[in-house]
């Protein structure tokens, strides 16, 4: 089982989405370990897109995702990052495919409802940056056997 963040943009609060977004993760049968609206302070927006720095988009970004509320989750499930971003689309909602989130609701290159940690040591820090330890809960979901195939004997 692996983890991974999602974090719903400003435009995706102020569009009213989250419940159709949080919806297909939940759907497609992922478990929500943490969840939280915030608002995130200037610092830690930069911290979080650090890797972008320098880069003309950088300081809109920053600016688009401090003007707003979000919502952050984690979610648990098998290849968990991977199928995340499929569910995601491409970055530009204009390119992004049909059935896809950004797909389906995003037409804006900037704006562009959701992110999504990009791999195992991204996720890793991504969610040490926006949850403590004590605000993840570990439970096991009464549907993990209907979710994932056990019959061959995996234990999930």
């Amino acid at each position: 089982m692996e983890k991974t963040l999602i974090l719903l943009k400003p435009d995706a609060i102020q569009r009213r989405l989250l419940g159709k977004i949080i919806a297909r993760f939940e759907e497609k049968g992922f478990q929500i370990v943490g969840m939280k609206m915030m608002l995130i302070p200037e610092s830690m927006a930069r911290k979080h897109y650090a890797s972008h720095e320098g880069k003309d988009f950088f300081e809109p970004l920053v600016r688009y995702t401090t003007s707003s509320p979000v919502v952050v989750i984690v979610v648990k499930g098998k290849n968990a990052i991977e199928i995340v971003r499929k569910m995601m689309g491409a970055t530009f909602g204009s390119k992004a495919e049909a059935g896809t989130i950004r797909g389906d609701y995003a037409v804006s290159n900037r704006f562009n409802l959701i992110h999504g940690s990009d791999s195992p040591s991204s996720a890793e820090k991504e969610i040490t940056t926006f949850f403590t330890k004590e605000e993840l809960l570990d439970y096991q979901p009464i549907d993990f056997s209907w979710v994932y195939d056990i019959s061959e004997g995996d234990v999930v």
